[in-house]
C-alpha cells in the first residue's frame, strides 16, 4: 500500500512540474472535445456535431468555451536530503545478530602459556607473618 501511494505521489508531482494539463471544451453546455496536453492549447468544436442541433449557437462566442484543470506545486518545494555515515564494525554486527542470527567468531592466534610452570616456592610468607586477607 505505501509503494501505491509513493508512486501515485511521485507521478503527480512530476506530472504537476512538467505542465499537464487537461483541457475541455463545453459547446451549449455539454463537453463535445477533451484532450490531454502541455500547456493550455485552444479546443474548438470544429468537426463536431452541435449537441443541441441550432447552427447559429455555435457562431455566437457565449455558446462556447474551454476549461482548463492544471495540477500546480509551489515552486519552493524543499527536496529531503540526508547523510548517512555508519560504523563499519555496527553493520557487521547488526548483520551478524540480526540477519545471519549468528555471532561473527574472529579467529585470531591467542598465545596461552598452558605448558608454563612456575618456580617452586622457597617459603610461603603469609603462612609465616599468619597474615591472611579475610
Amino acid at each position: 500500500m505505501k509503494n501505491l501511494v509513493s508512486i501515485f505521489l511521485s507521478t503527480l508531482l512530476l506530472l504537476s512540474s512538467a505542465g499537464v494539463t487537461y483541457g475541455q471544451h463545453y459547446c451549449g453546455g455539454q463537453v463535445v472535445a477533451d484532450a490531454l496536453m502541455i500547456g493550455e492549447k485552444h479546443l474548438s468544436c470544429s468537426g463536431y456535431a452541435t449537441p443541441s442541433g441550432e447552427k447559429n449557437a455555435m457562431e455566437s462566442p457565449a455558446c462556447c468555451e474551454n476549461v482548463y484543470h492544471q495540477v500546480v506545486t509551489d515552486d519552493n518545494y524543499a527536496s529531503s536530503s540526508f547523510d548517512l555515515n555508519l560504523n563499519q564494525t555496527f553493520v557487521a554486527a547488526f548483520v551478524s545478530v540480526f540477519v545471519m542470527q549468528e555471532p561473527i567468531i574472529y579467529t585470531s592466534k591467542t598465545i596461552t602459556f598452558t605448558e608454563y610452570l612456575p618456580p617452586p616456592l622457597l617459603r610461603d610468607i603469609p603462612v609465616l607473618y599468619q597474615t591472611f586477607l579475610i
